[in-house]
């Protein structure tokens, strides 16, 4: 049991490492290729802070642990609103400006909408993965289309300030991002042995421990993204990060397993975890596209997010007790 603890915290500690180190290498050398502001942000950003989702829940769906790997996946995206967000909010309150941003919201609603309707048989099967992995496709076409014609906003400014910051050689730009996709690879096993190792010790399911230890533990790049986004207030990027994420955590992270393994799952996953997911996901569509007149996330806003997570977390640990 010591050994699983031990390596639950070395993998946690090297996943974060890795992940940081992955997109700094793949975000410059995109820039590197000519990639645009916009499309780093969108692509390549989204997908290197949901990187560990992405491989940990492919190595759980190659173990034969379907709740760890839906666990990951929408634990995340609940961690990523209720915490990231929340708490960014509550240190900063976030002004959304970027109309791209507000045109990707209902995406992401579209997408959680999707998942919900595969989750009904209780069993998301190869082809319905395969559909969330062409709807992401189609996504980032939209978005591509969308970046030609009406050129960079708010949230590329602010990507392309970032890029610019601390210009990487193209070299070194190659060398981390390889070295953070093996160390990450390496980390996301370690972590996966040693949460199915604790959730047999104690036992509870692998799909409480996807929901709680790992989704924390493969957000906290997310979370230091879009801390470090408000530091140099890059409202539009700490919000980017989440919704990026959370796109990349809803389609890919569960399509990618599913399409591996097919997905056995509880019914308690479609009426707690995707319903409080969905939730979240509105509040975020009705803050961020401002349906309430405002285009932000206030204090209290991102207050009331941290308390539904507490919240959420407190029912997962009612239920276990």
């Amino acid at each position: 049991m010591l050994l699983a603890v031990a390596a639950l915290i070395v993998g946690l500690a090297l996943l974060v490492w890795s992940a940081d180190k992955f997109v700094e290498g793949a975000a410059a050398t995109a820039h590197h290729l000519g990639m645009s502001a916009l499309m780093i942000g969108v692509l390549i950003i989204g997908f290197g802070t949901s990187a560990p989702e992405i491989v940990v829940s492919i190595i759980a769906a190659l173990d034969g642990s379907p709740g760890l790997a839906v666990g990951n996946g929408f634990g995340s995206n609940i961690t990523n609103i209720g915490l990231v967000l929340g708490l960014t909010a509550l240190i900063t309150p976030l002004a959304v400006k970027s109309s791209l941003l507000k045109s990707e919201l209902p995406l992401l609603a579209i997408a959680t909408l999707y998942v919900g309707w595969t989750l009904l048989d209780l069993n998301i099967s190869r082809l319905e993965s395969i559909g969330m992995l062409v709807l992401f496709a189609a996504i980032m076409v939209y978005t591509t289309l969308r970046d030609k014609q009406k050129g960079d906003d708010n949230f590329a400014e602010e990507v392309q300030e970032t890029l610019g910051e601390q210009p990487t050689p193209l070299k070194n730009s190659v060398i981390w991002l390889l070295v953070g996709l093996v160390i990450l690879t390496g980390a996301s096993h370690l972590l996966v042995w040693a949460a199915i190792k604790i959730a047999t010790f104690f036992g509870v399911s692998d799909l409480i421990i996807g929901l709680t230890i790992v989704a924390i533990g493969t957000s906290l790049p997310e979370l230091a993204a879009s801390l470090a986004a408000i530091r140099k207030n890059e409202h539009d990027l700490a919000m980017g990060n989440v919704i990026g994420s959370n796109l990349f955590n809803t389609l890919v992270v569960v399509g990618l397993a599913g399409s591996i393994h097919p997905l056995a799952v509880d019914a308690v996953v479609l009426h707690r975890d995707w319903l409080f997911m969905s939730l979240l996901t509105l509040s975020l569509f009705i803050l961020g596209y401002g349906v309430l007149g405002r285009g932000r996330i206030n204090r209290v806003e991102g207050g009331l997010l941290c308390s539904a997570y507490v919240g959420y977390l407190g029912y997962l640990y009612y239920l276990l007790s």
